[in-house]
């Protein structure tokens, strides 16, 4: 059960209202990740601006959703790999690939260095080796690049922290976690 409700449009104040039109235009829907975030419209326009400049970025729409991905499994985030597993899809991804980011690993060695660094960023909260770095950068990712891995593993980190307090209700067909609790080393 939700902690934080999902806000409707008649409960919303005038901006995060505004803010939720503008998803729904755009979406064709309005997830309950932003109607929840709706509660503060500076919350939801903060998340809004930066996932949209993200998109903007060098990184590819498959690349951004691998880290969305493994990110959700990371910190065990139902809502998110939910709407990644979806997203992932509709950004190429096929259902192998899914399954295999959200364990971070991957059969092409730039993806699979990618999903590494990533989840390197998550275990070791930011404090990376320079061999990390080497790593990912051996792989083919420029410094641009890189920025954009912390950007969107940073990003991914506030929405799974975000839906795991608010236990936002799931409105994405639900997928099985890939180990319950602390039955995986993350």
């Amino acid at each position: 059960m939700p902690r934080l409700t999902a806000l409707t449009n008649a409960a919303a104040t005038d901006k995060a209202r505004t803010l939720m039109d503008a998803v729904q235009q755009k979406l064709g829907m309005t997830p309950n990740l932003m109607r929840t975030m709706a509660h503060s419209p500076a919350v939801l326009e903060s998340y809004l601006q930066f996932s949209g400049l993200l998109k903007q970025g060098a990184l590819t729409d498959q690349h951004r959703e691998q880290v969305s991905l493994t990110v959700a499994e990371a910190n065990e985030c139902d809502y998110c790999l939910a709407a990644h597993s979806t997203l992932g899809k509709m950004a190429g991804l096929s259902p192998e690939q899914i399954r295999d980011s959200r364990a971070g690993v991957d059969s092409d060695p730039q993806s699979a260095a990618l999903l590494k660094f990533s989840r390197t960023i998550v275990h070791k909260r930011g404090q990376v080796s320079d061999e990390d770095l080497q790593e990912v950068r051996d792989a083919g990712f420029s410094d641009e690049q890189v920025a954009e891995i912390a950007a969107n593993v940073a990003l991914n980190i506030f929405t799974n922290y975000f839906n795991n307090i608010a236990q936002t209700e799931v409105d994405f067909p639900e997928v099985e976690p890939l180990c319950a609790g602390n039955a995986c080393s993350h």
